[in-house]
């Protein structure tokens, strides 16, 4: 099939698409506005690919996204592109609201008018599948509970109040106009690729920098870990198979404390990369407390049973084995980490300088 995939130059799209042109038969759309964390440098592995078509395109741009509909004619749509940094949405949510709100509203209404032109044969095939976190549910207390697919929705912060209402909206198109869609909640994904804002790159290269690594609140904050290649298997599982209307929860069944990730990547360092370490005895002896980020969630855990279930999805990665493939990857990429870093790929991926994406 023909997919279109948004937001592709970002952490999680980059990972979905090297797996869709490495793995599968599929050709791919990639359609990414380029912010600040959307690098195509990530993409250099497949970019060659003759399946692998890439459109500079804003989602909030209707004519633009009824154009490349038009042009490409996909058989589906995997729609990843979203402002994801919850700092970030805590200190301007503007963007979050006009980008994961406004944007996949139009890309409903463009997919929809797209879909009501295809043949019958086509339309039973095209999916529409949102991409969504499992931030939405809010937090879980300390004991055995678990988010499932049916879990009422609580968002704490402006980022998961607006994917919240992204998943509301897809539902919607679904039940109201019968645009065929599936949904998925993941749980926080980490790996090769990831922008340095995000927990597990910034500690990463802090630590190899010897600046300080810092933590929020005592660190005790629990989250389920999800090696980002795992999430992209599941999301071309449920494009596939997935149950038009039907919600699938993807979770990496590994519950860890903020500080115990933080202090696993310190004793993988203190292995992989002692050289650097300096005149400190172990990396962790960099962890810093910081104040704790406002309205911060206590804890998130998925069920992933359904998708196991239906579709045999199962995480290939613990939490130890996917942790030293990341390191091992940043301790091996320090060239892409420094064109991050010095705000040089976005000039590098479209040939100019200044202009440039979870």
């Amino acid at each position: 099939m023909k997919i279109v995939v948004t937001g592709g130059a970002g952490f999680i799209g980059g990972a979905l698409i090297r797996h869709l042109l490495q793995d599968t038969d599929h050709e791919v759309v990639n359609v990414d506005k380029l912010t600040y964390a959307g690098n195509l440098e990530s993409l250099a592995s497949v970019e060659a690919s003759d399946r692998y078509h890439f459109e500079h395109v804003d989602i909030c741009d209707g004519p633009e996204v009824e154009r490349l509909l038009a042009e490409h004619e996909p058989d589906g749509l995997i729609h990843l592109a979203a402002e994801s940094h919850v700092d970030r949405s805590i200190d301007g949510p503007a963007e979050f609201i006009q980008t994961n709100i406004v944007g996949t509203y139009v890309l409903l209404d463009r997919c929809l008018a797209y879909f009501r032109t295809l043949p019958a044969n086509r339309r039973d095939r095209f999916r529409f599948h949102h991409v969504s976190t499992d931030e939405v549910y809010g937090d879980l207390p300390d004991d055995d509970s678990l988010f499932t697919e049916d879990t009422a929705y609580a968002p704490s912060s402006p980022y998961s109040a607006s994917k919240a209402s992204s998943d509301h909206l897809v539902r919607a198109w679904n039940r109201t106009f019968g645009l065929p869609v599936v949904l998925t909640n993941c749980s926080n994904n980490y790996g090769p690729f990831q922008f340095p804002e995000k927990l597990i790159p910034l500690m990463i290269l802090n630590a190899l920098k010897g600046k300080p690594l810092p933590v929020y609140g005592d660190g005790q904050q629990v989250r389920d870990w999800l090696f980002v290649d795992d999430h992209a298997r599941a999301l071309v599982a449920v494009f596939e198979r997935g149950a038009v209307g039907r919600t699938y929860n993807i979770g990496g069944h590994n519950e860890r404390k903020n500080l115990d990730m933080v202090k696993l990547l310190c004793a993988l360092l203190d292995e992989l990369a002692p050289e650097q370490r300096g005149p400190l005895d172990h990396y962790e002896d960099l962890v810093t407390f910081v104040t704790d980020r406002p309205g911060h969630d206590q804890r998130y855990a998925i069920d992933a049973r359904r998708i196991e279930a239906e579709l045999g999805w199962r995480p290939r990665e613990t939490v130890e084995s996917g942790m030293r493939k990341t390191v091992e990857w940043y301790l091996e990429n320090a060239e892409w980490c420094q064109h991050v870093a010095d705000g040089s790929y976005q000039g590098q991926r479209l040939g100019t300088e200044g202009e440039g994406e979870r």
